[in-house]
């Protein structure tokens, strides 16, 4: 089985004092850095040691792997732990920026805490400048981002003064951006390099505001839908694929085309086993294989008349070959995961594969590896 790296490791700690957010980088390159020493730890041969006159260092790692130079870590008094806030290659690096949400989605995957987290803010402030200039893309997700009102503006602001070449994707639920102002302040926070997901579940109000648990935020949802387009905002809509989206999934696709002009993207997505998905899961699930008519007729009423559409976190084996163009390898490093039986396919390398969470209860019957002879069409 093939898994993806951990975001955390414990170690020895030592120096630590309060909360400290570091850079890691080799020798070569804080040589030629211009970051101050009190903001990075340079490899030593037995693990990390610098930042500045606290003299801070990370040694004994239970798993050395999980931290590389350029990453960037925080690190804490009196705790054994290392947490990678950003990594060097990801291919899918993100600004946690709250834990709190207004809507309680079925399927969430990171239930919502309505604790006062407020304190991210000001670890966002300092983990961005730390950050390679060059990274191309950057999320920004929670929670709901916008329940941060002002301070969303303040961190996106400050992608844009420390990363002005990275695109930023922000996942929120639109329902917040009907407040007209506020909805202005952000698009113009976040620039024109900035892309706004927003799921819509359903063409119509009930199922919709079933999966996230919320009357009213269908309503809601458009409103902010369209604040945001008045803005001149860069538009995705994101749609979980399970058994109470699925039966209107067509007619979704149609009224996105119809209703939603201006959306640039549309991506479909497989529903990721943690947090509610597993409590609901025999309101949710449903096998891939059952529902290929309704998302191939999803994908091809948005793709022939030019809208963009993606399927993400679904294995090519599960998948018919007609969609595979569309298919996205979108779940996280940290994340993924191959089974034993991937380990012989020919297309593992170009394949979505499996969240980590997804045991055998939550994997298709269609699961298998596919061989040169299956492919033979394709490869004629």
């Amino acid at each position: 089985m093939t898994r993806g790296l951990a975001l955390s490791t414990h170690a020895k700690l030592t120096g630590v004092h309060g909360v400290r957010i570091l850079k890691l980088m080799s020798i070569d390159e804080a040589a030629a850095s211009d970051l101050a020493a009190d903001w990075r730890l340079v490899a030593d041969g037995y693990g990390w040691t610098g930042g500045g006159a606290a003299e801070v260092s990370i040694t004994s790692m239970r798993d050395a792997q999980v931290l590389a130079a350029g990453d960037v870590v925080r690190v804490r008094e009196g705790s054994s732990l290392v947490s990678v806030l950003w990594r060097r290659g990801a291919r899918a690096n993100a600004l946690f920026v709250t834990e709190r949400c207004n809507s309680l989605c079925l399927m969430c995957s990171q239930p919502p805490r309505d604790d006062d987290d407020s304190w991210r803010v000001a670890e966002l402030l300092q983990t961005i400048p730390l950050i390679d200039r060059d990274v191309a893309q950057l999320g920004v997700t929670g929670g709901e981002p916008t329940l941060l009102g002002d301070s969303l503006s303040e961190v996106l602001r400050a992608c844009g003064d420390y990363l002005p070449d990275t695109a930023l994707h922000v996942l929120t639920n639109g329902r917040l951006f009907r407040d007209t102002p506020a909805a202005a302040d952000w698009v113009a926070a976040g620039g024109s390099r900035t892309t706004w997901a927003v799921p819509l579940y359903a063409d119509v109000p009930q199922i919709h505001d079933q999966v996230v648990v919320a009357p009213g935020a269908f309503d809601e949802t458009l409103d902010g839908l369209y604040e945001l387009a008045v803005n001149g905002a860069q538009v995705e809509i994101r749609v979980v694929l399970h058994a109470l989206t699925i039966p209107r999934l067509p007619q979704l696709a149609a009224f996105i085309y119809r209703r939603l002009p201006f959306v640039r993207h549309v991506a479909l997505m497989g529903l990721e086993p943690m947090g509610f998905a597993k409590r609901n899961r025999d309101q949710l699930w449903i096998d891939p294989v059952d529902y290929q008519t309704q998302l191939r007729a999803a994908v091809f009423h948005l793709a022939n008349r030019g809208v963009a559409v993606s399927v993400y976190n679904l294995p090519l084996c599960a998948l018919p070959r007609e969609l595979w163009p569309f298919a996205r390898q979108s779940i996280s490093e940290w994340k993924n995961n191959y089974p034993a039986e991937c380990e012989a396919c020919v297309v593992k390398d170009h394949c979505a594969g499996f969240f980590a969470s997804a045991g055998v209860a939550w994997r298709s019957r269609a699961v298998q590896p596919l061989h040169r002879e299956d492919l033979a069409d394709e490869l004629a």
